[in-house]
């Protein structure tokens, strides 16, 4: 009896992977798509816990969780110095971390939505440039030509400056690839780089311009770090992001249908225009939120909505939640590995992105020429 039982529960376990393959070469991947999103949902929690625990402080998970829960309590487990350590100074890094990570990748994921094709992201096609350059024109000449604009802003200059640069950026690009309501991934590409040089070209004028303390601030943007990051930050520039990534999920079905062409997505009811329009922003507002706090940070864009398409499909509805998650997840583990690897040296979180994600643009190349035309 308990062998007949135990067979038609290896047969009935047999069958749940067969209809779950079934889906998979069906094209159907939706219960993947929910089950990856709560191991990623998991994977963020526990990686957002390993990021204020790991290092210096002997404070554990279960002080931290207890400390959480109760925080007027008395220090019991958990050291005065142990608390500076993990509330001031670990919790806003990983936090903010997830933030910057899950804005990169959601963005990308939209563009790559938006232009059709897997190679958009914000750092390859000058947007994260742009942004760079409204923030460094803030820094240089935020005491003397655009001081009235910061006055007029105060703490929130620096990410709208971010913000405006990203969105002109953005928009000139759009306007240059498209022509005809086709968008050409030769001329974007290319475009891409000339506006990059374009804005680093005059990042490097204002940079001649600086003096020694802006200097000291600018060195901050040249690879990208989260040592910078502090409740402040994250008060200023984390609400533009946070809306950002609630907006996003909203152009899912657009989105979808965009896949078909633009014609085909406008006779499916889709408002072709508003839909572009509300993403460039949302892109822009994301992108520039994260250059003003953490600096150029790339390739997070192009590798997690790539490899997650790979897993569970081209859904936009399933893969903007899952990139936010996946892409914050990411950066937070970069950012443990940046501050542990040479310690008690820091290494630059951006030359880590940029040595995993290189090779992997470089093989998305490679596994895309032939329908690329390349």
């Amino acid at each position: 009896m308990a062998y007949q039982q135990a067979a038609d529960g290896e047969r009935g376990l047999m069958r749940f992977f067969e209809r779950a393959m079934s889906e998979y070469r069906d094209g159907d991947r939706t219960r993947i798509a929910r089950i990856a999103i709560v191991a990623l949902l998991a994977a963020a929690v526990f990686s957002i816990l390993m990021s204020i625990t790991t290092g210096a402080s002997d404070a554990s998970v279960i002080d931290v969780l207890r400390a959480m829960a109760d925080p007027n309590a008395a220090d019991g487990a958990m050291s005065t110095r142990d608390r500076i350590i993990v509330f001031d100074i670990r919790l806003p890094r990983a936090l903010l971390g997830f933030l910057i990570g899950a804005a990169l990748a959601v963005s990308g994921a939209v563009m790559q939505g938006l232009f059709r094709n897997p190679l958009a992201d914000p750092g390859l096609i000058g947007v994260s440039s742009g942004a760079s350059l409204g923030a460094v024109t803030v820094i240089v000449l935020g005491t003397s030509m655009v001081a009235p604009v910061v006055a007029m802003f105060g703490s929130f200059a620096l990410p709208l400056a971010a913000f405006a640069g990203g969105l002109v950026s953005t928009v000139i690009l759009y306007r240059v690839a498209t022509q005809g309501g086709q968008t050409s991934v030769a001329t974007m590409l290319l475009a891409g780089i000339a506006l990059g040089a374009l804005a680093m070209a005059l990042t490097g004028i204002l940079i001649f311009m600086a003096d020694d303390k802006q200097l000291r601030d600018l060195t901050f943007w040249s690879m990208g770090s989260l040592a910078g990051a502090t409740w402040a930050k994250i008060a200023t520039a984390g609400p533009i992001m946070a809306a950002s990534l609630l907006l996003m999920p909203f152009l899912a079905r657009g989105l979808n249908a965009m896949a078909l062409g633009e014609a085909a997505a406008f006779h499916m009811g889709v408002p072709v225009q508003r839909l572009k329009n509300v993403a460039i922003v949302g892109v822009a507002a994301a992108t520039g939120a994260a250059v003003a706090v953490s600096g150029g940070i790339g390739f997070v864009g192009i590798v997690v909505p790539h490899l997650l398409r790979l897993a569970i499909g081209p859904d936009h509805r399933a893969l903007l939640p899952a990139s936010a998650l996946l892409g914050g997840t990411l950066l937070i583990g970069a950012d443990m590995l940046a501050r542990t690897v040479v310690a008690p040296a820091e290494l630059p979180i951006g030359i880590i992105t940029a040595a995993v994600g290189g090779p992997f643009f470089l093989w998305i190349l490679l596994r895309n020429r032939a329908r690329l035309g390349m």
